[in-house]
């Protein structure tokens, strides 16, 4: 028996009556049934630190097992405030409520702080837009990242405010949408016309053994599945370019990138995964080239985001144009296309 459950934060007190349904049950995974907030890997920190009492007595043993009767008193401390400081940076807010804010991240930024970022990431503007409304993750006032872009790919992104949201969102990103609702679609720029105009992408990634700063298909590497099907080729003869829609099944580290120059089509400007078509912008005309060699980065965009609320369980859907450089990338295209049609 549950004697509080309409928790949104820790800093609350929850007590638990075990009965003979429970008993035997692990204290840590009794809890987390109980606890609609936190996660399981929370739950034993906290007691660990002390934060648990059954009948009285402090117990700080999350295998502890359970005997009917006895009862649970779990007490968190308030979250503390978050190491990153708040910085006011502008965002592009295209939803906010009490459980979580959607986000059009720009070009350039760092979504958490890391050596050699350690301000002007997202993180940091979200401290300062979010502020009090920020009732602490992982027992800290912080906003709840559950998936990333690279810095220099811009695009949809969401972030919890609420332990139960965090939770509940991060369980629909590993999930990536194979048995629920979550849906991601990436815009991509690639070199080349792909041979068919839909496809597959079924090869595994690990870190590539030359270079630890990059991401390779390896056996021994972990799954990894891109969908992806063409929406608009441009070029001319001696060039092309495609357009292409990615969807992902998985969530590796630049698996777009890697996936796309896998299959000889690696994403424009892209200096990491694409540094042999260098060259191939000589081969371009002018009114096309300036774009490129104005980008100063992938060609890669996330255009749509889809979830399930973590309260309301509405199925939530969001869209970022593309951003200004990608752009003009597209109209430079399609203005070649109509002047010179193949």
């Amino acid at each position: 028996m549950v004697e509080n459950t309409a928790l949104e934060f820790e800093g609350e007190e929850v007590e638990v009556v075990v009965d003979a349904g429970m008993a035997g049950e692990r204290l840590d995974g009794a809890l987390a049934k109980a606890h609609t907030v936190l996660s399981r890997s929370r739950i034993k920190d906290l007691i660990l630190s002390g934060a648990v009492s059954i009948d009285g007595t402090t117990v700080s043993e999350p295998k502890y097992r359970l005997k009917a009767g006895e009862t649970i008193v779990l007490l968190a401390p308030p979250p503390e405030d978050a190491e990153p400081h708040p910085e006011d940076i502008p965002l592009d807010i295209l939803y906010e409520d009490d459980q979580l804010i959607v986000v059009n991240k720009p070009v350039g930024m760092v979504v958490h702080p890391a050596p050699g970022s350690p301000d002007g990431t997202l993180v940091n503007a979200l401290l300062f837009h979010c502020g009090d409304s920020l009732v602490g993750i992982g027992g800290v006032k912080r906003p709840g990242i559950v998936h990333r872009l690279d810095r220099d790919t811009s695009g949809v992104m969401v972030a919890a405010k609420t332990e139960k949201a965090h939770k509940h969102l991060s369980e629909q990103f590993a999930d990536h949408g194979r048995t629920g609702p979550l849906h991601r679609a990436y815009i991509a720029f690639v070199w080349g016309s792909t041979e068919t105009a839909k496809g597959t992408i079924n090869a595994p990634l690990g870190r590539d053994q030359n270079n630890r700063l990059k991401q390779a298909v390896r056996k021994d590497g972990r799954e990894a599945i891109t969908h992806y099907f063409v929406e608009a080729r441009f070029g001319d003869v001696g060039w092309d370019i495609t357009r292409v829609q990615c969807h992902l099944e998985t969530g590796r580290t630049h698996q777009i990138r890697v996936h796309m120059a896998h299959i000889g089509h690696p994403l424009v400007a892209d200096t990491v995964y694409a540094a042999g078509y260098a060259t191939k912008i000589n081969k371009l005309p002018p009114d096309v080239a300036g774009p490129i060699q104005t980008l100063g980065r992938q060609a890669l965009h996330a255009a749509e985001l889809g979830f399930e609320h973590p309260v309301t369980k509405e199925e939530m859907f969001f869209e970022a144009p593309l951003p200004p450089d990608l752009q003009a990338l597209e109209d430079a295209l399609e203005n070649y296309d109509k002047a010179f049609a193949r």
